[in-house]
């Protein structure tokens, strides 16, 4: 047996060992409409017919980060079907959104379904079933038995997006061997920065096989239909001071109804709508903002934001950036707990000014260029949380410079999609 084999065949031991508590998160992440037996490559429900494009985003910040190379593969390749997968429940309903906006021939030529766990026969049984033309990765989704099951098939795999921020790089550094195994069945990798590239050779990635792109994040879709929303919002909010908090996690909703507290000493009416980042902590949220005393409405449970109303819970999928659109100012969240913060620029597009916490590691690339153009306030603390806002909301010509800074500084970094999909073309066409 070659060497080559015995790091992948460990990592499946380890796996098998630990299923039972895989098991309980794949319980956790069901979606009713799915099978559950989706997980082990089978169920996979319909698929289209035409040759198929296999396209995995692991969840819905990586979803909305692709949509723009899911309608351009649409658009380019018409003979093929697209289909998606996700490992979480929120992916899959952000996929189901995407889907129920397209339009006829298009919706036929999606699918989804959920990623199989990274088991040997669950990986084998799902490429069988599937047998796409090309394996699309977004990001960082190196699945050592699934990239092992497309070289067996001969499938070329892709990573594209490609994006290993430093954490990330030191924990794969401690697999190396299983790293380079997985890496060895990657036929390109579309690397969005050079130091990303130097991550993937790093752990075995082949340098001629290797090109910088640029990041598809600032590939960012309109939002014509959640600006008009936006308006309708504020016209019924009336004319007073709101900021949005999104992508919030646990331990950091704490903090911002702190700041909300002392902000609404400089402004009484201020409004703060907390989209926190995964649904199943909606409940908690509003047990939370309710017990703290806050006079809180839901947007679930369609109640209305009056006067009296202080905080709006954003507990919806989906609406995000119809919610953004509505504030004055954003704050993006994973930034004030350790979690490597979230996707700055989705604001940015929208032309809000963009505030966050000082744990930014996983999108270091994006926000280096809105801080350049000071489009982006990294604060360190709750009170220059509060100060920041309050110099915002005070100033909302300044505000509104601040947040046009920031949508140019998008457009000026356009272009990864398009060398994408060039870079794809060979294996399409």
């Amino acid at each position: 047996m070659a060497a080559s084999c015995w790091p992948r065949l460990v990592y499946s031991a380890a796996l098998y060992l630990l299923s039972p508590l895989i098991g309980w998160r794949i319980w956790r992440e069901q979606v009713l409409t799915y099978s559950r037996l989706q997980r082990l490559g089978i169920r996979l429900g319909s698929l289209p017919s035409t040759p198929r494009i296999w396209l995995h985003c692991a969840s819905v910040g990586e979803v909305r980060a692709a949509r723009p190379l899911i309608e351009g593969l649409l658009a380019r390749y018409p003979k093929h079907s697209l289909l998606l997968t996700t490992m979480t429940a929120t992916g899959a309903e952000q996929v189901q959104a995407i889907m129920s906006e397209q339009t006829a021939p298009d919706q036929t030529r999606l699918a989804h379904c959920f990623l199989p766990l990274d088991f040997p026969g669950a990986a084998k049984r799902f490429m069988t079933r599937v047998q796409p033309t090309l394996a699309i990765l977004f990001e960082t989704e190196l699945w050592p038995n699934l990239l092992n099951a497309c070289h067996q098939q001969a499938v070329p795999v892709v990573v594209v997006n490609g994006r290993l921020s430093p954490r990330a790089f030191a924990r794969y550094q401690r697999l190396r061997p299983l790293m380079a195994s997985a890496l060895a069945n990657v036929t390109w990798v579309a690397a969005k920065s050079a130091a990303d590239a130097e991550r993937f050779q790093a752990l075995g990635a082949r340098a001629e096989s290797t090109t910088v792109v640029g990041s598809l994040k600032f590939e960012l879709a309109r939002q014509d239909k959640a600006i008009v929303e936006s308006g309708r919002l504020l016209r019924e909010w009336g004319r007073r001071p709101v900021w949005v908090a999104g992508s919030t996690r646990e331990g950091e909703e704490t903090l911002l109804l702190d700041a909300h507290r002392k902000l609404c000493q400089r402004f009484p009416d201020a409004l703060l709508v907390i989209v926190p980042r995964h649904p199943q902590r909606f409940e908690d949220v509003a047990s939370l903002c309710t017990a703290d005393g806050w006079a809180l409405s839901r947007r679930s449970q369609q109640q209305a934001v009056t006067p009296q109303t202080q905080v709006y819970l954003g507990d919806t999928l989906g609406e995000l950036a119809t919610l953004y659109a509505a504030g004055h100012v954003a704050y993006v969240g994973g930034s004030f707990v350790p979690m490597g913060g979230h996707n700055v620029l989705e604001p940015a597009a929208l032309a809000k000014p963009v505030l966050c916490g000082p744990s930014l590691e996983n999108f270091s690339d994006v926000a280096e260029p809105l801080l350049a153009a000071g489009a982006l306030n990294v604060v360190e603390t709750v009170d220059a949380l509060v100060n920041a806002l309050s110099e915002l909301l005070a100033q909302p010509l300044h505000a509104q410079q601040i947040g046009q800074a920031g949508r140019e500084v998008i457009e000026a970094h356009r272009g990864a999609l398009a060398r994408t999909l060039d870079g794809l073309s060979q294996w399409l066409t």
